[in-house]
């Protein structure tokens, strides 16, 4: 488990796990951070700053256009980034229409789905790397 002051040390360079690590947890926060008691409906903060008119999807969606940078940096081929910015802007897009979009925000997790590709990208090329290995149910 990564302390707080590791997670957040930007003097030392990350490595790849650290990296991966980092942006997993941003799409949780962004995507399913939260369960509404009693239901199995998990939402995130996407969901919640979307409610802010004008400005909450716009940030929302610069939060998932980081975690598509760092999945270029990590060397995802050029086709699976422009399938991650084509669910960035669908979540953004959608979003952004008053209450239909925050109800979409709930069930479409852009952020996890994006994390799913880059995981299943690098089982492929890391076969025997169980460190990327997919929890269950981790995509949608």
């Amino acid at each position: 488990m990564m302390r707080a002051a590791e997670f957040f040390d930007a003097v030392r360079p990350a490595s790849r796990e650290d990296r991966i690590a980092r942006i997993d947890a941003l799409a949780t926060l962004l995507d399913t951070a939260f369960l509404i008691p009693g239901t199995k409906v998990c939402f995130g903060l996407d969901a919640l700053i979307g409610l802010v008119p004008g400005i909450g999807d716009l940030v929302t969606t610069a939060m998932s256009l980081y975690i598509v940078n760092e999945a270029r940096t990590l060397g995802v081929p050029r086709l699976l980034i422009i399938r991650m910015l084509a669910n960035v802007a669908l979540d953004g897009l959608v979003g952004a229409v008053p209450l239909v979009g925050d109800a979409f925000d709930v069930m479409w997790r852009a952020n996890r789905g994006n994390i799913a590709l880059l995981r299943d990208h690098l089982d492929r090329e890391h076969p025997r790397g169980g460190v990327y290995r997919m929890r269950p149910n981790d995509y949608r």
